[in-house]
């Protein structure tokens, strides 16, 4: 009996219960596409401008589709700012940047988490203030200093101040996490007559590297992002970045819409690019790290 029950639902599969959608769960799915569709609604904008002549902006205005096809916004503004040299400061910064400050937030974090210094927390709390620090009380001292070490209009400044910032957030997220990590598996590596620079090499960063690479990731978008202080430290054309060059298109009696918009959605095509090849990895990355 029980032999042909098993084959009659085919190879032994048992049977999955369907579940039967209630109404709330039609309204939670019309409430996300709702939000979805507001989120959605500034990059719809940016599409319907960006490909507009300023005669058919002034004329039908903002949210109504282009009466023709025109790169007019695209041409004046890559010629203007020079994007390509804007877009390579911009993935050279935020590279480098995010990959200092995952190398810097590994070794502070081993340190904190699992050498355990003395005055780990003290060190930690100190940490979490400074994030909590606003970037406009950062900007004079760090001009005062950059501008002694000759470094004030280069991109190393730009480099070396979000490697920090960056770095300090990481940090505390990654202190925390090697704070937890199993001493039985140190000990044994300790016994073997590991270093503690093997343990952190073949050990402790290939078991976090999904939480590394969801950090890159992040490290990346967010130093692409930034405005203030690059727009404070980056005074030559050939030095800005993508966000400076988009804001130079505004002027105080002036601004031109639609190529102010073709330039902002022309700005989001590289991380957004570096997002999806990214994609896998940062699912993966967060995914792995709910499990654990």
């Amino acid at each position: 009996m029980i032999h042909t029950s098993i084959h009659a639902h085919g190879r032994g599969a048992i049977p999955r219960a369907k579940k039967n959608r209630t109404f709330g769960d039609g309204v939670i799915l019309a409430l996300l596409i709702v939000g979805g569709l507001v989120m959605m609604f500034p990059l719809i904008v940016l599409l319907l401008n960006a490909f507009k002549t300023t005669a058919d902006y002034n004329a039908s205005g903002p949210l109504s589709w282009p009466h023709e096809f025109s790169l007019t916004g695209l041409v004046t503004f890559w010629n203007r700012v020079d994007f390509p040299q804007k877009v390579w400061n911009s993935v050279w910064t935020s590279g480098l940047v995010a990959v200092l400050a995952v190398a810097l937030s590994v070794i502070n974090s081993f340190a904190l988490g699992i050498g355990r210094v003395k005055g780990r927390r003290w060190i930690i709390l100190l940490i979490m203030l400074a994030n909590m620090m606003p970037q406009e009380a950062l900007l004079y001292p760090l001009y005062i200093m950059f501008k002694s070490m000759g470094l004030y209009n280069s991109l190393w400044s730009i480099v070396i101040i979000f490697t920090v910032i960056q770095s300090a957030f990481g940090t505390y997220l990654l202190s925390s996490v090697y704070g937890t990590f199993p001493k039985a598996i140190l000990e044994a590596a300790t016994i073997d007559g590991a270093s503690r620079w093997k343990i952190l090499k073949n050990i402790v960063f290939p078991i976090s590297t999904p939480t590394l690479s969801v950090m890159l990731v992040f490290f990346f978008i967010w130093t692409w992002n930034e405005y203030m202080i690059p727009m404070s430290f980056l005074v030559d054309n050939s030095t800005q970045t993508v966000p400076i060059a988009i804001s130079s298109l505004t002027g105080d009696r002036l601004m031109d819409v639609t190529t102010t918009a073709a330039a902002s959605l022309i700005s989001i095509v590289p991380t957004l690019i570096f997002y999806l090849i990214f994609q896998r990895t940062l699912s993966r990355g967060i995914t792995t790290g709910a499990i654990k």
